[in-house]
């Protein structure tokens, strides 16, 4: 089998050895991966990853000698390591634990699931974890993938000379619309963290993440910037220098209250898999707002928000994605900017100069019908 289609390899590092053998099972059935080794603890690992070189190590948290945290640190020290995907419990510790590891250098996490028997068992780990794995090295592989795809069609506002901060004809948002999926926690945070605490307009984003987590990340975020953050309330007021992230297994949508605008959280079914998506929110932020629209797409498997994006440019917003070089998974961001719908294509580290060149003291009028 040629390079250009070799198997993406994995290893996988957990402590219990049932856990190790259902995860490799379950991978290898796979015919995209390869289980090339495991590990019962983090110092195993570290031993066997030059000798098996995986594209991608599965890293259990608790594990004696060496737990998870310390062997991603000491992955993270060494030249063009494997990417990793962190595993954890689903509780409230386990998504502590999950963004610490985001915040350490982890590509992406993934939750251990129970189920009532083996059959059952298996098809979780494969759900949850084959489309992560595929995600984020399909690249290395020589796969087709988002980042193998076409170059995208840019409109001709995303090449063109940045926006100026004042002049005729400069777009003023009177809304800030994130959308992100893989590697969009710690992408967030750069954006957010970035802007200054008189920021005059309303922030709403969706983090495709499981309840529990997106509490916790909320809460890491508002520790760390100078605007308020927190997790998304059925009837909260939409307003100036507020941050507002999508409940876990909720949509969150905003909508007209009078002289308000107010958010909506809903158990709809889920849209492009996702609970919460990024379309709903966007298509809301549309209808409302319309013109006065900012739509920022960051990293993220997937093209949840391309429909939403469509929306929003048919209402005359302006839409910023993430490009390609900076981005975990150009999934999302790279959908919108194939369908020529990105006036910008940023970097990561300068996504939060280009959001304040949309904003101005006229971003605290509230919203108006469009």
């Amino acid at each position: 089998m040629g390079d250009a289609m070799r198997r993406i390899r994995v290893m996988i590092v957990d402590d219990v050895s049932i856990v190790r053998r259902l995860v490799s099972n379950a991978l290898g059935a796979d015919p995209d991966i390869e289980v090339v080794g495991s590990a019962a603890n983090g110092r195993e690992a570290l031993e066997k990853i030059p000798l098996v070189k995986p594209d991608l190590v599965i890293l259990d948290y608790e594990m004696p000698e060496m737990d998870g945290m310390e062997t991603l640190k000491e992955i993270r020290k060494r030249p063009n390591g494997p990417k990793v995907i962190f595993f954890s419990s689903y509780t409230r510790q386990g998504a502590k634990v999950s963004l610490d590891a985001l915040w350490q250098g982890a590509d992406d996490y993934a939750t251990k699931v129970t189920a009532d028997n083996l059959a059952a068992a298996t098809l979780c780990v494969q759900s949850e974890l084959l489309p992560k794995i595929k995600a984020l090295c399909e690249s290395m592989t020589g796969s087709r993938s988002d980042a193998a795809a076409p170059s995208p069609v840019v409109s001709p506002a995303a090449a063109a000379t940045p926006m100026m901060a004042a002049g005729p004809g400069v777009h003023r948002a009177e809304i800030l619309a994130i959308g992100a999926s893989t590697g969009g926690p710690r992408a967030l945070a750069a954006v957010i963290e970035a802007l200054p605490a008189d920021f005059p307009i309303p922030v709403v984003v969706v983090q495709h993440m499981p309840p529990l987590f997106t509490r916790s990340l909320a809460d890491r975020i508002a520790s760390r910037s100078a605007l308020r953050c927190a997790e998304g309330v059925d009837g909260a007021l939409v307003e100036p220098g507020t941050v507002w992230i999508a409940p876990g297994n909720w949509h969150m949508t905003v909508q007209r209250d009078g002289t308000d605008t107010r958010l909506r959280l809903s158990s709809d079914p889920p849209e492009n898999s996702c609970r919460p998506s990024v379309d709903p929110l966007f298509r809301s932020v549309a209808e409302v707002y319309g013109a006065g629209a900012l739509g920022v797409i960051l990293t993220g498997m997937g093209q949840d928000g391309l429909l939403g994006v469509r929306r929003l440019h048919e209402r005359q917003g302006r839409i910023v994605v993430q490009d390609e070089a900076t981005s975990v998974v150009w999934g999302m961001p790279g959908a919108v900017a194939r369908a020529g719908l990105a006036h910008r294509i940023v970097p990561l580290h300068e996504l939060a100069g280009e959001i304040l060149k949309h904003v101005s003291a006229a971003g605290r009028r509230r919203a108006t019908v469009a």
